[in-house]
């Protein structure tokens, strides 16, 4: 038998051929699109360290979110900045804050087109920036943190969520939150756990982008970047505590996670694609030093290719407007 007889780059020779043997594949519907609304704005805010990325006015909002429709997103991830912040992240609740109005405003522009996701955490809404309250030495206050964010969860719902995202790596949240929601009638609200979130430098220009108060680190809560097994640990927990979709944050750094994930998971798995491994690609592009649109292409579908069933994306609306193209 000749040695070349089973050669694979048979299998290579057209753009047609390889379409056809590809192994895995991006579609619009598994896209997320994180968006951000600022509170007393009246034009979109670009962020600086997030090329092609704004903060939101209500009616910008609105507009990003049903040409999302248009393009099949899977979905829409909310982020609300507050004009006021204070310990306790009081604005959170106010049924007439910035994210709950954004949340109502969303379900009434695109009903049930899009899947409408809430970031349910408290930094964007503290003074002090910590996803939590603190006690009196400074640390987290795990158990009243939780507290709050049952109750944001039910606010979230009310307001017309399809799900919500705690992204606050507390102990107990998904169980406090799937308990609050059943109890005030939101059993069909989901809940995505952002269940593997490391500390991560990647998440940079996002403290940019929602005018992070944080002064100090997280790692008293997230998770260790050296840690692998920790992860799965953290996922089966979210798991036996009712999650709908679980989580691994950043997405790029932690290919290995998102595959440790994926092949456990009997949900299916989200990835989200930082502030920050957007914006190193974005930076090189702009030096010439790689081709933008080929780069972040292979980078989303290196995150489906680890198994990731969803990717949250700043490019989602971009990538499925190159999807759209091709076809």
């Amino acid at each position: 038998m000749s040695l070349t007889s089973h050669r694979p780059r048979r299998l290579r020779t057209t753009a047609a051929m390889r379409r056809l043997t590809t192994e895995t594949r991006v579609a619009p519907a598994e896209l997320v699109l994180p968006a951000f609304i600022r509170e007393g704005l009246t034009a979109p805010t670009p962020i600086t360290s997030m090329p092609g990325v704004v903060q939101h006015t209500t009616d910008t909002l609105k507009q990003a979110v049903t040409q999302a429709a248009e393009l099949g997103l899977g979905g829409v991830m909310l982020f609300g900045i507050p004009g006021v912040r204070d310990a306790d992240g009081t604005a959170s609740l106010d049924p007439e804050g910035v994210l709950n109005k954004a949340i109502r405003d969303v379900r009434a522009e695109v009903g049930d087109a899009l899947v409408i996701m809430s970031d349910l955490c408290l930094d964007e809404f503290t003074d002090h920036g910590h996803c939590g309250v603190l006690d009196a030495d400074g640390y987290v206050d795990n158990d009243r943190t939780v507290g709050i964010y049952a109750r944001m969860a039910v606010a979230h719902a009310e307001a017309g969520a399809h799900m919500v995202g705690p992204s606050g790596m507390m102990d107990g949240q998904i169980a406090a939150i799937r308990t609050a929601l059943d109890g005030a009638g939101h059993a069909s609200t989901s809940v995505i756990a952002y269940s593997a979130k490391y500390a991560s430098a990647y998440y940079g220009p996002f403290r940019e982008a929602v005018d992070s108060q944080l002064k100090g680190n997280r790692r008293t809560y997230q998770m260790d970047a050296g840690n692998r097994r920790e992860a799965l640990r953290e996922v089966k927990l979210d798991l036996a505590e009712g999650a709908d979709i679980v989580m691994v944050k950043p997405a790029t750094t932690y290919l290995d996670i998102v595959a440790d994930v994926a092949a456990m998971s009997p949900v299916p798995v989200a990835a989200y694609q930082v502030s920050g491994e957007c914006a190193v690609i974005e930076a090189a592009a702009a030096n010439g030093w790689i081709d933008r649109r080929a780069a972040i292409t292979e980078s989303v579908l290196s995150i489906r290719r680890a198994g990731a069933s969803m990717v949250l994306t700043y490019w989602a609306a971009e990538v499925a407007g190159w999807l759209k193209e091709d076809r």
